[in-house]
């Protein structure tokens, strides 16, 4: 998984998937990194990695 190279980091997720406003939110919080910002338009979600990875 790339967000685990890269702690603290943002990393913009481009989804084209219909269901992803829902999933990406709920994956955030099921492994404690942070959704920062959506953008619908662009079908973008920008996603702050956690820091803690060991």
């Amino acid at each position: 998984m790339k967000l685990k190279t890269m702690p603290g980091q943002l990393m913009r997720v481009v989804a084209l998937d219909a269901g992803a406003p829902e999933d990406l939110p709920a994956w955030c919080r099921m492994t404690r990194n942070e959704l920062i910002r959506h953008d619908p338009d662009s079908h973008s979600f920008w996603i702050r990695s956690r820091i803690d990875w060991s």
